[in-house]
């Protein structure tokens, strides 16, 4: 397996200083890729936006993100996502996701929890005939269009899109759909569990996923967690004071744990903004930098 290791910057680069600082840091310790997740109520950068200043910034680095698929009109994603694959020379990789449930991100996202699996169902296949070049008339959870044929294409061919979450449905969906699975907040041994299950939906579907597509996003801490993040913390995500591992030592042990049962790909985030990304990239490399095979 190749092991491979990015980081995602939440919320911790929302200024273009402290995004140049995390950028210019990461491929020359040996990180793999930069993520931006999309949050519509957080004090985070939009990801379309932010990744292409990165891409711009550092022609090497990869970039990622995890983006709302529901709630999205899905020609317009298709057209971000090829733009921002043409843009960077086919380095991006794209994870889709349901969204958070809590308020007022719900409301924002605009569909609610429960339909968002069928949006995702309609919407998938509708970006991967797009960016194969079809001509494509639709009308679906994901909208109606009628004879339309997506330009500029994606320079990945196909760009492959990984997909989230862990619950049963998502699962499936995974197994179904997906090129890989990127899921938060579960553990070790939850994850191996889902992955049989993605597997087996995979199979049951005639089609099989690389075995070196599954990982693993996970928040950390570098120190103690402070009361008030720890309160925000468990109002958004449950169990997420749970599962963050506190401290380099912890967050080493927790991915050697995952890479045991078989997962690959990391995306390591800090839970609370660093004061410093270069001395937070330095301390994360001696601590993790070299699981990466």
């Amino acid at each position: 397996m190749k092991i491979r290791i990015g980081v995602g910057a939440g919320g911790a680069s929302a200024s273009a200083e402290a995004l140049g600082e995390l950028v210019g840091g990461l491929d020359g310790l040996g990180f793999d890729s930069l993520w931006l997740s999309e949050v519509l109520t957080g004090p985070v950068l939009d990801p379309m936006v932010g990744l292409a200043w990165a891409a711009a910034s550092n022609p090497r680095l990869k970039i990622g993100t995890t983006a709302l698929l529901p709630g999205r009109n899905v020609l317009r994603l298709a057209k971000q996502l090829a733009s921002l694959d043409r843009l960077s020379g086919g380095r991006l990789l794209v994870t889709l996701v349901p969204g958070l449930t809590y308020p007022p991100e719900r409301e924002a996202i605009g569909v609610e929890p429960r339909q968002r699996g069928a949006v995702i169902d309609d919407a998938l296949p509708l970006l991967r005939r797009l960016w194969a070049g079809e001509t494509v008339s639709h009308d679906g959870p994901a909208g109606r269009f009628h004879d339309v044929r997506l330009s500029p294409l994606p320079v990945q061919r196909p760009l492959e899109v990984w997909l989230g979450g862990n619950v049963p449905a998502a699962l499936e969906r995974c197994g179904r759909l997906s090129d890989g699975w990127l899921p938060s907040l579960c553990t070790p041994e939850e994850a191996a569990a889902g992955r049989t299950v993605i597997e087996e939906a995979a199979a049951r579907a005639g089609r099989s996923i690389s075995p070196e597509h599954f990982g693993m996003s996970v928040g950390y801490a570098s120190a103690p967690i402070d009361p008030d993040t720890a309160r925000t913390m468990a109002a958004r995500r449950p169990r997420s004071l749970e599962l963050t591992p506190v401290g380099y030592p912890a967050l080493r042990k927790t991915l050697e744990q995952f890479i045991a049962v078989g997962f690959s790909k990391f995306v390591v985030r800090p839970v609370a903004a660093p004061r410093s990304w270069r001395a937070e990239l330095e301390a994360l490399a001696a601590a993790v930098g070299d699981l990466q095979t």
